[in-house]
């Protein structure tokens, strides 16, 4: 099912913390995140940006690539691009480093959306959040206004904004470990991801075995 909302991909640029290589592009369980992120997005939207300041490492997926329009490497800066570029007037913002990301969860915060909503934000035990959220194109003026003025943390960016929060136990509905928040920060998350897939495969091997056992 494809929704009138823009899939936005923000891609933060080179981590020192893996050697210079974009998070996008890690591999978990032998695949990227960003493929993993282009599965559930390519299956919802029929508009996907990606933003970042290295398009060429991108040009192999089917992405309209933007560039940031602020020369400051900052999460609301992408958000604005994204904003600026969006065909739609919603657009679901997502972080690139969030390997396990869950469709059904992403489907139910664009469900949320509401005509005089300008963002459907999540919000957990741990907080609020905003790179895993639906902004309205109406978001545009703020981020920027804000970036002129040098500020760039995203919820005072959006204060003034129409915010419709979505509490952890509705978020638990679509995603019960709240997985699609999990992300790639460091070589310590790499490790544990993959140990999460390592875990998933022998649960469904095991599950594979005892079924065939019932029909031998």
């Amino acid at each position: 099912m494809t929704f009138p909302c823009t899939g936005v991909i923000l891609s933060g640029g080179l981590s020192t913390r893996f050697d210079g290589h974009n998070k996008a592009l890690v591999r978990i369980g032998a695949r990227r995140i960003l493929d993993r992120l282009y599965d559930v997005f390519s299956d919802l939207f029929d508009e996907i940006i990606l933003v970042t300041n290295d398009p060429l490492q991108f040009l192999e997926w089917d992405l309209t690539l933007v560039t940031d329009l602020f020369a400051v490497r900052s999460s609301l800066t992408g958000i604005h691009a994204g904003l600026y570029y969006m065909q739609h007037p919603f657009g679901f913002f997502s972080a690139c480093d969030t390997p396990f990301l869950k469709k059904g969860l992403v489907e139910m915060l664009i469900e949320q959306m509401e005509k005089n909503t300008d963002i459907v934000m999540p919000r957990t035990a741990a907080g609020f959040e905003p790179l895993c959220a639906v902004y309205s194109k109406r978001c545009l003026t703020a981020a920027e206004q804000h970036l002129n003025e040098k500020k760039f943390k995203i919820q005072r960016a959006f204060r003034s904004c129409r915010t419709k929060i979505i509490p952890e136990e509705i978020l638990r509905t679509r995603d019960a470990d709240l997985l699609s928040f999990f992300n790639i920060n460091t070589p310590q998350d790499l490790a544990r991801a993959e140990e999460m897939i390592a875990t998933r495969r022998a649960q469904l091997i095991a599950h594979d075995h005892s079924s065939q056992e019932k029909e031998d």
